[in-house]
């Protein structure tokens, strides 16, 4: 796929192309963000909404900048159980960042340095 784009596109219009998906991306989630009238007092948000919710918070924080109706978090939950599914996946959502990075060589002692 990755030759695919870069026969197409060229060098300069990658950029082009991460921006627009990135874009269309966002947007396509920020279409599922907590706040948008899906859930009501008597139709609550459960564990797997705040799975979800988590998961896209990040999106969500920046689509909130251009529109006040978006929310990070969903007000009409169950309580407990959406706060723990919305928890866990903001953690690990943020957690695996860590993950993504490659080990440091362990550097050999030198061959002065024993004794």
């Amino acid at each position: 796929m990755h030759e695919l784009v870069e026969m197409c596109l060229g060098g300069g219009m990658k950029l082009v192309f991460r921006v627009a998906i990135a874009v269309g991306l966002m947007l396509v989630l920020a279409g599922c963000a907590a706040g948008g009238g899906t859930y009501s007092p008597t139709d609550q948000a459960g564990f797997f909404s705040g799975v979800w919710h988590g998961w896209i918070a990040p999106f969500a924080i920046i689509a909130h900048a251009f529109n006040s109706d978006i929310r990070v978090y969903e007000v009409n939950n169950t309580g407990i159980w959406y706060d723990v599914g919305f928890y866990i996946a903001v953690i690990s959502g943020f957690g695996s960042i860590g993950l993504t990075r490659r080990p440091r060589k362990k550097s050999r002692p030198r061959s002065d340095d024993r004794q």
